[in-house]
């Protein structure tokens, strides 16, 4: 049985519902790189755990709280980065929304220094009404 690379086991640590107790595990100049311009309010970086807060509530109130992420895989790089394949869902204005997307973690001295989110805006699956998620 092959053992579990400390990063992907560092992240599956990680409760994004629990920012506030998940703390420990972020470095306190942590980056959060959000890049999707289809959302403006949203695009763009963001510092530290409360930043990362800020950008899920912003995603929370934009979705009514419908916002899910659903993970598909996990692939550690070397030992600093680790690739996650997740699949987020939610309903905004009317519309349910199924995309696919990249998170790039960066982790330094076992904890997370820098995270890249890259949804793959072109290809989402967009249906109307909320229960028309694929």
């Amino acid at each position: 049985m092959e053992e579990e690379h400390p990063n992907v086991a560092l992240l599956s640590r990680l409760d994004l519902r629990d920012l506030a107790g998940a703390a420990d595990l972020f470095s306190e100049d942590f980056v959060w790189h959000y890049f999707n311009p289809a959302l403006p309010d949203v695009h763009g970086d963001y510092l530290g755990v409360e930043g990362l807060r800020t950008f899920f509530g912003k995603i929370a109130d934009m979705s009514d709280g419908t916002f899910r992420i659903a993970p598909v895989s996990a692939m550690p790089m070397g030992d600093e980065l680790v690739v996650v394949h997740v699949r987020n869902t939610m309903v905004s204005q009317g519309q349910s929304t199924a995309l696919d997307a990249v998170v790039v973690w960066r982790v330094v001295d076992g904890r997370f220094a820098e995270a890249w989110d890259i949804p793959a805006i072109n290809t989402m699956a967009v249906t109307a009404g909320a229960d028309g998620l694929q």
